[in-house]
């Protein structure tokens, strides 16, 4: 087994459910020391608890707040002496159409999603090129094509991917490496707190979550492209068809994609 990861200092935001709790889940079995932070303090504590005798240091935050970036990247390297790999991971969707949706989803999705990677990004910039480390994006296929119903989650990911590009080539000669992931469908519990047209957890996924990737195969993949020092990985088959379809055929995508979010000429939430 690769030593890649061995002591070295890892920040995972969102890391209380999904994909960032696998990755935290199998990352400090690699010798990883890991930092992770996130809104739900019980599920925190559980996961402290789960690994009390591993060096996990857990903070309760809102990516979407300056302050409680800074208190979680600040404290990290207070606690490990540094952060070598950063993986943005915190995230949220939405679920209504433009005409019917409050302006709050989009502010707080895009909060989240994309003014969080930046905040915690810029934070603990100096230390990752010090280090000579990695920046990750949990992005999404949304930010390669355009989803009914996701528009905001959408916009969110597109913004996400160029900024990590434009991130990547500004740090080319520091010999820093910035990766965006965008996974397919995977089992976590975002459908269930993504947003209804009110701002509001629509509390239940419109997905049979079974037939999805799990987010522990998912944190396998993540893991072994941070190892690779990958540019981009995207992942299942349905979201590589999507990218390709969409980048070949657009109009032809747009078309399929329609069929597939909306039924009887209702959107599947």
């Amino acid at each position: 087994m690769s030593d890649f990861f061995q002591n070295k200092v890892v920040a995972i935001t969102g890391g209380s459910d999904g994909i960032g709790r696998a990755l935290i889940e199998q990352l400090l079995p690699l010798g990883a020391k890991v930092a992770t932070c996130a809104r739900n303090q019980d599920k925190l504590y559980d996961l402290q608890l789960r690994h009390s005798n591993s060096p996990l240091h857990c903070i309760v935050a809102d990516v979407s707040k300056y302050n409680d970036c800074k208190l979680f990247i600040e404290s990290t390297i207070k606690q490990f002496g540094g952060i070598d790999i950063l993986i943005n991971n915190a995230g949220i969707s939405m679920r209504a159409l433009l005409r019917d949706a409050d302006m709050e989803v989009f502010r707080k999705v895009m909060d989240i999603n994309f003014f969080g990677a930046l905040y915690c990004t810029k934070l603990s910039l100096e230390s990752i090129i010090a280090r000579k480390g990695t920046i990750v994006g949990i992005s999404s296929i949304a930010g390669y094509r355009g989803l009914p119903g996701r528009s905001g989650y959408s916009a969110s990911k597109f913004a996400l991917n160029g900024w990590l590009e434009a991130l990547r080539t500004e740090l080319l000669e520091e010999d820093v490496n910035v990766m965006w992931v965008c996974p397919g469908f995977t089992r976590s519990n975002i459908r269930n707190v993504a947003l209804n047209s009110e701002a509001k957890s629509q509390g239940e996924s419109p997905m049979n979550e079974s037939s999805l990737m799990s987010a522990e195969t998912c944190a396998r993949h993540i893991i072994r492209a941070i190892e690779q020092r990958k540019r981009t990985l995207v992942l299942t088959f349905k979201g590589k068809q999507t990218v390709f379809m969409n980048k070949f055929f657009p109009s032809w995508t747009d078309k399929l994609t329609r069929k597939f979010f909306f039924r009887k000429g209702t959107l599947i939430k």
